[in-house]
């Protein structure tokens, strides 16, 4: 009777068309635990689909109601805590496994030819996963995702040309409201996760296609018109098909990744939520999570006029390199013994990431609570000041912005100096920015009354160091030229 159902099953399915390719396959003998990388990263993507879907069940994708859903599925929901602990230390899990695949593929020398487009595909798997971990946290809606989110999109907002547009777009407005929490979970649910299927059916597709790459020997070098002649010969004769050999060592690497999450979830517990969010406190310390913490500590470290290069440049510069390297290094030596720039520049980048993300938890940007009593405004600031200008250097000191900013090199670090605030913002761009806060500034529409907020607004548009502090006349909406037009990420 089982025969027969299989055998319609098969009449109607072919899988043994579909499927027998992927299982029988011949793959090098030297395919062992270093290649299991892959299979445990595609392990953990299945259990995040199904914690995913039980906790979209509960979870109320809603401004109002985000917070509480979650603090309802940690406190009372049965079980429900060990559910999300499951699927936050699944999402860290699937981004330190597919790093390692990573780097395993770039040691073994596996994106040479005729490997190229398995190279790039997994690069863009890669950043799918980065995206999940990302709008994940969003989803949170808690003081770490409103502040993320407000960091992201002030990075969004450098793009040339589109900039403006892109993020109206992503948030749904001008400022982060309901919408854009609706926006990411869309993001998260269906978008995101149906592009990491696709590439995934792409990825496992050219590994069929163009074989598994062997483990490489010094001396064995990549020659384009005789590799495949090689390859093909060489796993006919000393290969072993992918099951059960090969797939063996999967199963028992999917095991232990399983093991680890349930462990981690039930150890550790769920990440956050903490607190509501609230652009009105200035009293919070928000964090990305482990994998962004780097970009934190650079945004939070490096001066402000090296931003745009950091935020537009080097990914482009680096998704370039990247995209272009088998085709720069497509033959030749595989072995890492044989290629000591790939190591020594592999070395330095994780030396690197190391080093920042060991200062993002130092925190050395933490506001300064008592900068506003303990130092005075400098005079040059406030010298031949009209009233209002000078009611705005009032605001300044009395309401604890040197907490955060400094002038003259004092005060705050959390956000930029205020000496050349005017060169890079328009007065609107100002009164948005005091009223709505953005990038890591709390909004103070709440806290200043109109008067203040035009007082503060006239003071700032007078931080134009290259023309010393000269006033601006009220009536000019114009801003001066500039050489450095993009606000601070930070501000």
């Amino acid at each position: 009777m089982k025969n027969s159902v299989l055998n319609w099953f098969e009449e109607r399915l072919r899988l043994q068309e579909t499927l027998g390719p992927s299982m029988t396959h011949t793959v090098p003998r030297s395919a062992r635990w270093w290649y299991v990388f892959g299979s445990m990263t595609l392990t953990v993507f299945m259990l995040q689909i199904v914690t995913g879907i039980c906790l979209s069940l509960i979870y109320v994708p809603s401004a109002d109601e985000a917070y509480d859903s979650l603090e309802y599925l940690n406190y009372r929901q049965e079980m429900g805590w060990f559910l999300r602990g499951m699927h936050v230390w699944g999402s860290h899990l699937m981004i330190t496994f597919m790093s390692i695949h990573m780097l395993q593929v770039f040691l073994y020398g596996a994106f040479k030819y005729p490997r190229e487009l398995t190279w790039i595909v997994g690069l863009l798997l890669f950043v799918c996963t980065l995206a999940m971990g990302f709008t994940g946290q969003v989803l949170r809606w808690d003081q770490d995702a409103y502040w993320g989110l407000s960091v992201g999109m002030a990075m969004a907002g450098r793009v040339p040309f589109i900039g403006p547009e892109l993020v109206y777009f992503v948030l749904g407005g001008p400022i982060i409201a309901g919408e854009a929490l609706s926006r990411f979970f869309a993001l998260h649910v269906f978008v995101i996760p149906g592009a990491l299927i696709m590439l995934i059916g792409a990825h496992l597709l050219l590994v069929i296609k163009c074989g598994i790459n062997e483990e490489p020997t010094p001396g064995y070098v990549v020659d384009k018109k005789t590799y495949r002649e090689k390859y093909e010969k060489e796993v006919h004769k000393r290969g072993m098909p992918f099951f059960p050999n090969a797939a063996g060592r999967d199963m028992i690497a999917c095991g232990i990744v399983l093991f680890l999450v349930f462990f981690c979830a039930a150890f550790f517990g769920p990440a956050g939520p903490n607190g509501q969010p609230d652009p009105t406190l200035i009293d919070t310390s928000p964090r990305p999570d482990f994998w962004f913490q780097g970009i934190f500590a650079v945004l939070a470290l490096l001066p402000p006029y090296m931003e745009t290069f950091l935020i537009m440049g080097f990914p482009v510069l680096a998704a370039a390199v990247l995209i272009l390297l088998p085709f720069i290094s497509g033959d030749g030596e595989k072995s890492w013994k044989r290629r000591p720039f790939s190591m020594i520049t592999l070395m330095f980048i994780l030396v690197t990431i190391t080093v920042l993300t060991y200062l993002a938890y130092m925190a050395p940007w933490s506001p300064v609570m008592n900068a506003w009593s303990g130092i005075p405004t400098p005079v040059n600031y406030v010298k031949n000041r009209s009233p209002l200008e000078m009611q705005g250097a009032l605001v300044v000191q009395n309401k604890q912005c040197r907490n955060c900013h400094s002038l003259e090199g004092r005060g705050g670090k959390r956000g930029p100096e205020l000496d050349d605030v005017a060169t890079r913002l328009t007065r609107d761009e100002l009164i948005r920015q005091v009223i709505q806060g953005g990038g890591n500034m709390p909004a103070y529409g709440h806290n200043l009354n109109p008067s203040q907020v035009t007082a503060l607004t006239a003071f700032l548009m007078t931080m134009h160091p290259e023309w010393e502090h000269e006033p601006i006349s009220e009536e000019s909406d114009t801003p001066r030229p500039t050489s450095n037009p993009d606000p601070p990420v930070d501000f």
